[in-house]
């Protein structure tokens, strides 16, 4: 007889609310071959989403909203193709900023009868959407850039200076505003990169304007923002990368399975570890279910003692673990549980 035990972190809320409203069954009591852990809280080497991220990104797209139309109005005003381009690339990342502000929104809705694990996966589509616009406006500048170097065109340096300018303050005060976060959630990190690369790029030009403006070499502009092209698309290649691993269920980076299963083996009762899944329910937060091969002398806790240590040391926070042996035996009547070979009589194993 074997018995399935849950154990759900403090966000992975169970699924027993559904679209109707109506509760569905009580999570905290036990069925025959089956019981729901308690919540564990916390967990080390795990980073949730920041609960007030709303406010940076509301505080990101506004001021980059404004540089945009600013950017824009200057651009038709001075009749400049290079600025109402540029903002025609920063209004991307803006919008990317939307995108990833929404996911978050999304994830925290509660699990349904059609979402059972509530649309915490927004976040990790959101992730991958970003890493791919981010790499095909890089390269659609990149294309530009390497036309532009055969086919030089005349820059204002000191106007394209003074609107980066502006550009490296408020794309790079909104990268920092990020940057605290975005090593623990590849969403937040997507748009830290978005605001990031826009900097980079004012800062090239601003370079280039500076260094136009001095010499009258305009091929200096298509040199500078091919390199940092290149750049960008460096840096954001492993963003895609790892989004694209979540999106395919693969194992988040930085857990091990070959690493969870020496520690669930080295537990006191435990025999054997097998059918070992570890899976990303968002960019923050992580399953596991596994089947442990238990020793009749293994502890009633067990499975208590296993969910909290896979979250204290490898951050999962949501894990489902199967027991096969002694552990796993049903109760019998009068609450004795034998050991196999046994039989039951009048409430007494023999």
């Amino acid at each position: 007889m074997e018995a399935v035990h849950t154990q759900h972190g403090p966000e992975a809320t169970p699924p027993n609310y559904y679209e109707d409203g109506h509760a569905g069954h009580d999570t905290g009591h036990d069925h025959a071959g089956h019981s729901h852990g308690e919540h564990h809280h916390g967990g080390a080497g795990h980073v949730h989403a920041m609960p007030d991220a709303g406010w940076l990104f509301a505080v990101g797209i506004t001021l980059n909203g404004l540089y945009i139309a600013a950017e824009a109005l200057w651009g038709l005003k001075t009749h400049s193709l290079a600025l109402l381009a540029d903002a025609g690339h920063n209004l991307s990342d803006v919008l990317g900023l939307v995108a990833s502000w929404a996911a978050i929104i999304l994830s925290r809705r509660a699990p349904s009868r059609t979402f059972t694990y509530g649309l915490k996966r927004a976040t990790i589509l959101s992730a991958l959407g970003n890493a791919t616009v981010l790499l095909l406006v890089t390269g659609a500048v990149l294309l530009a850039s390497m036309e532009r170097l055969f086919h030089p065109e005349g820059v204002a340096g000191t106007t394209v200076s003074l609107v980066a300018l502006a550009g490296i303050a408020i794309n790079g005060a909104t990268a920092l505003l990020f940057m605290k976060n975005s090593s623990g959630d590849l969403n937040i990190k997507s748009a830290f990169l978005h605001m990031a690369s826009d900097a980079a790029m004012a800062a090239g030009v601003a370079v280039a304007g500076v260094a136009i403006a001095w010499t009258g070499w305009v091929v200096i502009d298509p040199i500078v923002s091919i390199i940092i092209g290149f750049l960008v698309i460096w840096g954001t290649w492993g963003l895609l990368s790892a989004s694209l691993r979540l999106a395919l269920d693969g194992v988040p980076l930085g857990i091990d399975p070959a690493a969870i299963t020496k520690a669930l083996q080295s537990m006191a009762g435990v025999e054997g570890v097998h059918h070992l899944h570890v899976w990303p329910m968002s960019t923050t937060q992580t399953a596991l279910t596994a089947h442990l091969v238990t020793t009749p002398q293994a502890s009633p806790a067990l499975v208590h003692e296993a969910s909290a240590m896979l979250q204290k040391r490898f951050g999962i926070n949501h894990t489902t673990l199967q027991t096969e042996g002694a552990l796993a035996a049903p109760p019998q009547p009068g609450g004795a549980s034998c050991q196999p070979g046994q039989s039951c009589a009048n409430g007494d194993c023999a």
